[in-house]
């Protein structure tokens, strides 16, 4: 069940909350909720047995999250990177990848942002360091075609950008890529962690709440939303 081949069915969540005297009817409608949804259904699954399943699982936690927040200490979100940048980016996997699993892997970055053609797109709070503003993945063209990717991406009503500068001395974490997703009921609550090797899903009410914290130290060491986008700005400029 937890691989995501075999479905549990909304029955099966009803007498499984009966049985263990579960009475959150809210959590239990948002479980039923997502049971009756068919696997086969939505455009990941077009890639099952064709991508790991890291892949496909982050594809439905961004499309089931109500809310999201995010830190990036050296690339950039995936759903904000342009074509060319995420090819450079996968390019650079170790170990290499084969040319067309790159193009694979672009496609679905790709088809991740339609999260933001819905008539009511999930909220993003991103926090940007500096440094991976900074970072010129595919060429100096490339980060500045990237850049301007992210200044039309500022201006979206539902997506918040804060870019740590490298003069701040309250933040010093350096962090893989974190996901924060809201879910429709506090316990759905998610973080996922990016690494090299594949990224980790948590659910531990205390392994959310050290996310929470990070992020929201992470947050107040950034700078307003319009100081970030003068940064980004000036930066794109210097390329």
């Amino acid at each position: 069940m937890e691989s995501g081949r075999i479905g549990v069915s909304e029955e099966r969540i009803r007498r499984l909350a009966a049985f263990y005297s579960c009475g959150d009817n809210a959590l239990i409608e948002a479980l039923c909720a997502i049971a009756r949804e068919h696997r086969g259904q939505h455009w990941w699954d077009e890639y099952r047995g064709i991508l790991t399943p890291g892949f496909l699982d982050i594809a439905e936690l961004e499309h089931h999250a109500t809310y999201m927040r995010s830190v990036q200490s050296v690339s950039l979100p995936g759903i904000f990177q342009t074509e060319d940048y995420a090819r450079a980016v996968f390019s650079g996997s170790i170990p290499r990848l084969p040319h067309d699993e790159i193009e694979v892997r672009v496609e679905h970055r790709m088809r991740r942002q339609a999260i933001f053609d819905r008539e009511t797109p999930p909220p993003i709070v991103a926090v940007i360091h500096e440094a991976a503003l900074r970072m010129r993945f595919g060429g100096r063209k490339v980060a500045r075609a990237q850049l301007e990717r992210l200044l039309e991406v500022a201006e979206w009503p539902t997506v918040t950008l804060r870019v740590v500068p490298f003069t701040n001395e309250d933040f010093i974490e350096v962090t893989p890529p974190v996901l924060y997703a809201g879910g429709v009921v506090p316990q759905l609550d998610t973080v996922q962690v990016d690494t090299p090797f594949g990224g980790r899903y948590l659910h531990a009410e205390a392994d959310l709440q050290s996310y929470r914290e990070l992020l929201d130290i992470a947050e107040g060491g950034s700078l307003g939303a319009e100081d970030s986008r003068q940064l980004i700005r000036h930066i794109a400029r210097e390329l």
